[in-house]
């Protein structure tokens, strides 16, 4: 019996709903040359790759005044700049993706999983118009069958609302469901939900270890959840 097995009482999961970014794909690289090359139009400094690291997970407007406060905490940046920012950085990360790469082990994870039958899902605080077309670029664009992005719903993660909706649309109960993330927004929303809820280490969490938010299991690579 493998772990996600004994997750579900020796059975496998109907629906598993996955997290995009630091879940799997690596794509800080890219997110943080948009930043850059946002703040450099506003003549700022560069942020530099670590600290984008430990800013994203919440969407891109937060950030985008996360890199305009040049810290987690951005209350003080006023909605004109932010938003006069967001049109800048959502310009630069169109423009392409070729430095964002998927995790070693989550296509022969993906693999498995559609050959079982299981009915797969993203759900990311991305904004949607990016979501698609990167997975296709990266070829993982035939795994899934629902995608949610950040502005998809009016909610977004830690709000259980993507999660709901997908369980919704497939007809599948909380009981028969999993969500796979590497956040504490992916490990709060799928608590909410009441789904069980895997993590993975070596994404991004606002440079805290995510064993600290008690997901049911924590993983430092996606294949052990399939390990016997």
């Amino acid at each position: 019996m493998n772990p996600l097995q004994r997750l579900f009482d020796g059975r496998l999961p109907r629906l598993v709903m996955f997290d995009l970014d630091g879940t799997l794909m690596d794509s800080v690289p890219d997110l943080a040359a948009a930043v850059d090359k946002m703040l450099q139009q506003l003549g700022r400094e560069p942020a530099g790759v670590q600290r984008v690291r430990d800013w994203v997970g919440n969407g891109a407007p937060v950030l985008v005044r996360r890199a305009l406060a040049g810290q987690l905490e951005h209350s003080a940046i006023a909605q004109a700049e932010a938003d006069n920012a967001l049109r800048l950085f959502m310009a630069a990360y169109g423009g392409g993706h070729a430095l964002t790469c998927v995790y070693s082990g989550v296509l022969p994870v993906l693999d498995w999983m559609k050959a079982q039958d299981i009915k797969l899902a993203v759900i990311t605080n991305k904004p949607e118009q990016f979501v698609a077309p990167l997975l296709q670029e990266k070829g993982l664009g035939g795994f899934f069958d629902w995608i949610v992005g950040g502005d998809t719903l009016p909610q977004q993660k830690p709000d259980p609302a993507g999660l709901l909706y997908v369980m919704a649309q497939a007809g599948i109960d909380v009981s028969e469901s999993l969500f796979v993330g590497d956040s504490r927004n992916d490990v709060r929303a799928a608590r909410a939900a009441g789904v069980r809820c895997v993590a993975l280490t070596y994404g991004y969490n606002h440079g805290q270890p995510i064993a600290e938010e008690c997901p049911d299991l924590v993983l430092d690579d996606l294949r052990q959840l399939l390990a016997g």
